[in-house]
């Protein structure tokens, strides 16, 4: 009812303004003039127009109280004026829409009157009236709705922030406190079915928190349990190249030995990306000297594809067990993509050591680049060449996570990785 009421008096003042201001832009001036006392003073001044003419024109004068005017000979020169600030011209007084009337004595047109037309003051007046109606009603209208804001605070806006702290506490995940609330409300209809929505709530977190450690047990249970016998079937391989009397044989001992490390490293990376989106991985920055670069290089180029450049002698900060796997991510990916020689450069450019690595294969198409360091993405060219597409990913966050940065790009030659790493007090 109140709410009927309220809208109803909003209705009310809203159309009173509107009346208002349609009355106000449709309102004309009336340019009209009293017939009687304008004939009057044409009258007088035809009946006097020898004394306007005369020597004496200056004392003449009518009394027309209600009438300004001006008076015109057949040249347009002024005789006469009622006040000063009047139309003295045709031109002037066409523009004011005043009444020009002609003078006429003995059947002749001997000049003109401008009679004022003071009806622009009046409409001014009124509408100036109309203007402060409107604004009355515009300031009830607000102080009505200021009114009803107080009302619709207390019967609507607080409990509805009650419901906005509730869902806060939830979404915290404090599920144990119920939410209190007049059922007289009109929110408090709502109360039983928000804390039934609470129990369910904190049912299904219980069963997500279950499911989840199920899900990093069996992870963990299936990486031991791959890695043991590719671990074995490695030593099993290294066993045989030392013992093997020729080249063919120890070579396909050789191969058995760079899947196994292949098969390894794929496991290591599934392990590592399903660690709650590797929010569980311990990196630990620390001062290490440059020159510990080339052994890691060294130890990511299991196949001697790659000679290592001269390293400039600088302090970097870095997690050393992380960066080796960034070195040996990046190498896999080149031995496994491209299948070439590799190109090492390594330069200080403001505040980081670039290590530059590129292959020569074909690259990737430029669209597919920023896909590449996200999780289980690969490039097209790569459907047939096993791979989890986690390498660049797990590369990219150790790199920010050190504080540096990691950027792929297609060189002129092949596809380039560059490792930015962050000089020491850098970060």
């Amino acid at each position: 009812m109140r709410r009927r009421s309220f809208l109803a008096g909003l209705l009310i003042l809203f159309a009173v303004e509107i009346l208002m201001v349609v009355l106000l832009a449709f309102r004309s001036t009336d340019n009209r003039q009293d017939a009687v006392l304008v004939n009057e003073v044409v009258r007088s001044v035809e009946a006097d127009w020898d004394i306007l003419t005369g020597e004496s024109a200056g004392t003449w004068g009518t009394d027309t109280p209600d009438l300004e005017y001006v008076v015109l000979d057949g040249s347009g020169t002024v005789l006469y004026r009622t006040r000063p600030d009047l139309s003295e011209s045709i031109n002037r007084a066409v523009i004011h829409r005043d009444t020009i009337l002609d003078l006429t004595v003995e059947g002749q047109t001997v000049g003109k009157i401008i009679i004022d037309n003071d009806s622009g003051q009046l409409y001014r007046r009124q509408s100036q009236t109309m203007i402060l109606i409107i604004l009355a009603a515009m300031l009830l209208q607000c102080a009505v709705c200021i009114g009803y804001l107080g009302y619709l605070n207390r019967v609507i806006i607080k409990p509805f922030r009650q419901l906005e702290g509730f869902a806060e506490r939830i979404a915290g995940g404090n599920l144990d406190i119920p939410l209190m609330m007049d059922r007289q409300n009109l929110f408090g209809a709502f109360t039983e079915s928000f804390d039934i929505m609470r129990s369910e709530l904190k049912k299904a977190r219980a069963a997500e928190a279950r499911a989840n450690a199920s899900k990093k047990e069996l992870v963990a249970k299936l990486s031991h349990d791959i890695k043991t016998p590719v671990a074995s079937i490695k030593a099993v391989a290294e066993v045989g190249t030392a013992l093997a009397d020729n080249e063919r044989l120890r070579d396909h001992y050789i191969q058995i030995i760079r899947k196994a490390d292949q098969i390894n490293t794929l496991i290591t990376n599934f392990f590592t990306a399903t660690l709650e989106e590797l929010r569980q991985l311990t990196i630990a920055p620390e001062d290490m000297e440059s020159r510990r670069l080339g052994d890691m290089l060294e130890s990511a180029d299991y196949l001697h594809q790659a000679v290592i450049p001269e390293i400039p002698d600088c302090l970097l900060c870095a997690d050393p067990l992380r960066l080796q796997q960034v070195f040996d991510n990046i190498f896999a990916n080149s031995y496994k993509y491209a299948g070439t020689k590799i190109e090492v450069k390594i330069c200080r450019e403001g505040r980081r050591l670039n290590v530059h690595i590129q292959d020569y294969g074909k690259g990737v198409r430029e669209e597919e680049l920023p896909l590449l360091k996200e999780k289980f993405r690969r490039g097209s060219n790569a459907e047939h060449i096993e791979g989890a597409g986690l390498g660049l990913y797990i590369s990219d966050y150790f790199m920010r996570e050190m504080g540096g940065e990691l950027k792929i790009r297609n060189g002129e030659e092949g596809f380039e990785v560059t490792a930015g790493i962050s000089l020491s007090g850098d970060i």
